[in-house]
């Protein structure tokens, strides 16, 4: 967090104790909305060429590569990457490492498979869809805000393990559950709706649902973290107890924090289902668990932008490590993967946006020490 974010959140930090009321209401004593410092004029002037040409380049994918790299790496990258921003937004912004986040994707994932249709009709409910993903959504977002809860009040390890241990049992529940979770064999033939005269598990309209979904998703951690709740959430990973003697409640920023990633890991959950056609024991198992933080490293924590850096990569290394490693792929995945996290982790803690931001800050020091300081604020929240 910058100088200027930081005096704007103790400020509005001492606003919210001399008025509660509209620091709640989001207001400042005047009755002027706070903004954060992030108005129109500033997201304009903060759009650039790159940006641009990012957006052309992901509109234009579809029509450029082939059907198998939509669908199989642009639209599952997307749908993980989505399910890792929740963990970026919570580890980065809040200081708070869930391995639960794969759970929350799951839990949609089952409820769009229960109220939806599926091959075990005799649970399947066969709600329409659009009522069936609301529901998983829903449900999904109650689900991680209550394992926010139990977590918040934890720190460092303890809330590592918490979230795992929350993770496995929920994944024990669907194996020796057969009533609602139909056990170990879950749910198949979980299909994408064909609505508006277009099958969305077609690799160009999945794809085109999920970059929408991946947008908003990163649009919203983007405006969130420069808003006065994602100041004080920064805050309150800095340094909860000045936060706390500000009059910021620290556990009820932590919890609303969990809730707003599980809804992000709950729309994922939802792309998820849909792009595997199926749900079972084995989406939220340990393996995916770690593989959710796996890919929030490889990008890196600190940048929203980073979880979908890092799916981008796993999802090439899953899909195409095969060639190198022949017929022992499977066996040796583990160890590829590994051993790429290992280097990442040993030369960028930051993860491959860190390599980016260390080289750009090397060119703008070599071109001037005034170009480094202009481009350090701009910086914040990449």
């Amino acid at each position: 967090m910058s100088a200027a974010h930081w005096r704007r959140a103790m400020n509005a930090g001492a606003a919210a104790v001399a008025n509660p009321v509209a620091h709640v209401a989001g207001a400042t004593p005047a009755g002027h909305p706070v903004s954060g410092g992030w108005g129109i004029r500033r997201r304009i002037a903060a759009i650039r060429p790159r940006h641009l040409i990012g957006l052309a380049a992901l509109l234009l994918y579809p029509w450029i590569a082939t059907p198998f790299f939509t669908f199989q790496i642009g639209g599952q990258s997307l749908a993980l990457g989505l399910i890792a921003l929740s963990l970026t937004f919570l580890a980065g912004s809040g200081g708070m490492v869930s391995l639960a986040q794969m759970t929350v994707a799951g839990i949609a994932a089952y409820v769009v498979a229960i109220f939806g249709f599926s091959a075990a009709d005799h649970i399947s409910l066969g709600w329409p869809w659009w009522l069936a993903a609301s529901m998983a959504v829903v449900i999904a977002t109650i689900a991680a805000t209550f394992i926010g809860w139990l977590s918040v009040r934890t720190e460092g390890i303890y809330t590592i393990m918490i979230t795992l241990a929350i993770g496995v049992a929920f994944q024990y529940l669907c194996v020796q559950n057969y009533s609602l979770f139909n056990g170990f064999q879950g749910f198949q033939k979980v299909e994408a709706p064909v609505a508006f005269g277009v099958n969305w598990h077609d690799a160009t309209p999945f794809y085109y649902l999920a970059l929408f979904c991946a947008l908003g998703g990163y649009w919203l951690v983007q405006y969130v973290l420069r808003a006065p709740f994602g100041l004080a959430l920064q805050g309150v990973r800095d340094n909860p107890r000045r936060m706390n003697s500000l009059g910021f409640d620290v556990v009820a920023h932590r919890v609303a924090a969990y809730t707003l990633a599980g809804f992000l890991a709950a729309v994922g959950g939802v792309l998820l289902v849909w792009y595997d056609g199926l749900v079972t024991p084995g989406t939220v198992g340990t393996g995916a668990l770690i593989k959710i933080l796996i890919i929030a490293v490889l990008g890196g924590m600190r940048h929203p932008l980073g979880a979908f850096i890092g799916a981008v990569i796993y999802v090439l290394l899953q899909n195409f490590a095969i060639d190198l490693l022949g017929n022992d792929y499977r066996e040796r995945f583990n160890t590829v993967i590994g051993g790429v996290f290992l280097v990442i982790v040993l030369f960028s803690p930051d993860g491959m946006l860190g390599w980016w931001v260390q080289l750009r800050t090397r060119f703008a020091a070599r071109r001037g020490p005034g170009a480094e300081t202009r481009r350090l604020p701009q910086q914040q929240g990449r």
